[in-house]
């Protein structure tokens, strides 16, 4: 019980400390959301005077009267509360409306394509692994190459050859715009049919480190006395490849992928730019652009809070797994 209590108090210090720079980071940055939302009604023509500027100050917290502590605990009760303040960049839209209809778009592309090159992976590098020295291991330097060639490069390689060239895939948005948005089976099969050559290019890229890592394992756990004893009593070696060493070999892999579905909201800036998918990483990039501080500290608050409850997971799950992790010197 002192393990896991240890754990969770470490993960509140490091969630508070990353609470903290969220709310610091942002308030270094030139500029202001005033400035930014202000300069767009100006060049649309609109008159901006002093109590329409109080105005946008008070509603954006851009208001500087107030002290920076009383500004700081009004950050943690608003996060409390999950009032995360107005995004400028789609102004009036609430930050948390933006990060919502976004991440869920993000969560289905990358989530998907991290799980199926996950499982990809591992199945391949367990067979490559068991077989060493054979034809198979011909795979590993191939999707090694593809682990290393650059992301925007095999992104608008696959859209010229899959979508320019060939015309299997849509090659922009995330679904027909033309089409009304519900569950009804046309807006589901747009929504497969425009996901599935990103979430490929996700998969291709990704899939050789998964099999390098879990073949390596597969390497050195055959070597184990356990292996041995069980080829002398005459299991089978599927038997032995699965249960006995897959199994052991797969944990470090296991809290890798634990720890890369907490990356999975930041989404994937590059391949969604290419693809125009309507991601959480186009909304990022958008939030930069205009200077939307609010929705940029909203989406680095979910990303820091999806990673660190990834690694706390991996931290109880060992402690489930490997009772050894438990033990103190």
């Amino acid at each position: 019980m002192r393990y896991y209590a240890r754990k969770l108090g470490f993960y509140l210090v490091a969630l508070w400390a990353a609470l903290t720079l969220n709310f610091f980071i942002p308030r270094m940055m030139p500029g202001n959301p005033v400035d930014a939302l202000l300069g767009k009604l100006q060049q649309r023509g609109g008159q901006v005077g002093p109590e329409v500027r109080e105005s946008y100050e008070v509603l954006l917290g851009g208001n500087s009267g107030e002290p920076l502590w009383n500004q700081y605990f009004s950050y943690l009760g608003n996060l409390a509360r999950g009032e995360l303040g107005v995004a400028t960049s789609a102004f009036p839209a609430q930050v948390t409306d933006v990060i919502g209809q976004s991440l869920l778009w993000t969560i289905g592309l990358v989530g998907i394509a991290t799980l199926l090159s996950f499982v990809l992976g591992v199945v391949l590098g367990t067979v490559v692994g068991w077989k060493r020295g054979s034809r198979l291991d011909a795979l590993v330097p191939a999707t090694t190459v593809l682990s290393a060639v650059p992301y925007f490069w095999l992104a608008l390689i696959f859209v010229l050859i899959f979508s320019t060239n060939l015309g299997w895939f849509p090659r922009h948005h995330g679904y027909d715009v033309a089409l009304s948005t519900g569950w009804n089976y046309e807006f589901i099969s747009s929504v497969i049919e425009h996901g599935t050559l990103p979430a490929l290019t996700i998969v291709v890229s990704s899939v050789g480190g998964w099999l390098l890592g879990m073949r390596n394992m597969m390497v050195s756990t055959i070597s184990e006395d356990y292996i041995l004893t069980a080829q002398a009593k005459g299991l089978r070696n599927s038997r032995i490849m699965t249960r006995y060493a897959a199994r052991n070999a797969v944990l470090p892999s296991v809290a890798g992928f634990a720890i890369s579905l907490g990356f999975v909201v930041s989404g994937s800036i590059i391949t969604e730019q290419v693809f125009s998918y309507p991601g959480i990483g186009s909304q990022l990039l958008q939030a930069v652009q205009n200077s939307d501080y609010a929705l940029m500290q909203g989406i680095f608050l979910v990303i820091t809070v999806a990673v660190l409850a990834a690694n706390l997971v991996v931290d109880l799950l060992y402690g489930v797994i490997d009772p050894r992790t438990r033990v103190e010197n």
